[in-house]
Formats: C-alpha cells, sequence, structure tokens
C-alpha cells in the first residue's frame, strides 16, 4: 500500500509540475528610458504638442479678444450685426474645439504621431521580450511598469536587465 501510495505522489508532483507556469515581469518603462532614441522621440512629440498648445492658447486668446469688442462695441451695434458678431465668436469657438479634437482627440494627430515615433522603438523592445521568453521558455511576462497589477514581484523574475543587454543597451 505504502508503494503505491509513493508511486501516486511521485505521479501527482511530476504531473503538476509539468503543468506549472513559469512567469517573469519586465519594466517595460524603465527599459524605454534607457533608450536614446525613446528619449528623442519624446522629445520631439513634447515639441509638437507644445506647438500645438500654443496655437490653441493663440486662438483663444483672439476669440477672447474678439468677445472684449464685441461686449465694448454692443450697445452701437444693429440687431443684425450683434448677431453676425456673436455668431462669428461662437463658429471660431467651435472651429478651435475641432482643432483640439483633430489633434489632441482619439486616434487624432497626436495619436498618430506616437504611433509614427514610439510605436517602433516599442516594436523593439517586445521583440526582445519575445526574444527572452523563447531563450527562458518562460509561458506569461507581465510588465511592472503598468503598475496596479502587481502587488509584489519577486527579483528573480525580473527580466528587464536581460531585455536591455537583448537591445544592447549597458
Amino acid at each position: 500500500m505504502k508503494q503505491l501510495f509513493v508511486i501516486l505522489a511521485i505521479f501527482i508532483a511530476t504531473y503538476t509540475n509539468s503543468y506549472a507556469q513559469k512567469l517573469a515581469f519586465v519594466d517595460t518603462e524603465y527599459v524605454l528610458n534607457q533608450m536614446p532614441e525613446y528619449q528623442n522621440a519624446q522629445k520631439e512629440l513634447d515639441g509638437i504638442v507644445a506647438r500645438w498648445r500654443g496655437e490653441i492658447e493663440q486662438r483663444y486668446k483672439e476669440i477672447d479678444n474678439m468677445y472684449k469688442r464685441f461686449q465694448a462695441e454692443q450697445v452701437l451695434l444693429s440687431e443684425n450685426d450683434r448677431v453676425r458678431r456673436e455668431q462669428e465668436i461662437v463658429d471660431r469657438e467651435n472651429q478651435v474645439r475641432s482643432f483640439q479634437r483633430e489633434k489632441f482627440g482619439e486616434n487624432g494627430a497626436l495619436f498618430q504621431e506616437r504611433q509614427k515615433y514610439i510605436r517602433p522603438i516599442q516594436d523593439r523592445v517586445y521583440g526582445a521580450v519575445e526574444s527572452i521568453v523563447g531563450k527562458k521558455a518562460l509561458d506569461f511576462v507581465l510588465d511592472k511598469s503598468s503598475g496596479a497589477s502587481i502587488l509584489f514581484a519577486n527579483p528573480k523574475f525580473d527580466i528587464t536587465k536581460d531585455v536591455l543587454r537583448e537591445l544592447g543597451i549597458k
């Protein structure tokens, strides 16, 4: 009976070990921040954003000036002129809002620029992760930089340095 129990225990242990999944984690934010091309791309994007925000701010200043002139001249205007000027201000505000959506909205120009500048760099990082997954026969790799999903991470499962090495970054 003991032999059967020992054999059964060994069978169960090997069965569960054979289905144990290997996992690791990587801090992709740290990896990206170590890459000069990512830093350059981020600076480029920051410049584009600053330029667009400056444009929007300038347009809102123009609208504010239009409104102030309208308020100062309102008593001297005919009803038709008053309505026309109010409509011009509203139209100008709508144009600025449309410009904001075009640049910063979902799938807007900023999203497209990010895809152009950042996506190829992220693809290189993910390629390095995939290479390490193959070398280490990992089943899951979690991204530590996404934060809330990892409450504790044992450093022995951290492959961030392996990813940096795979990318040729010291």
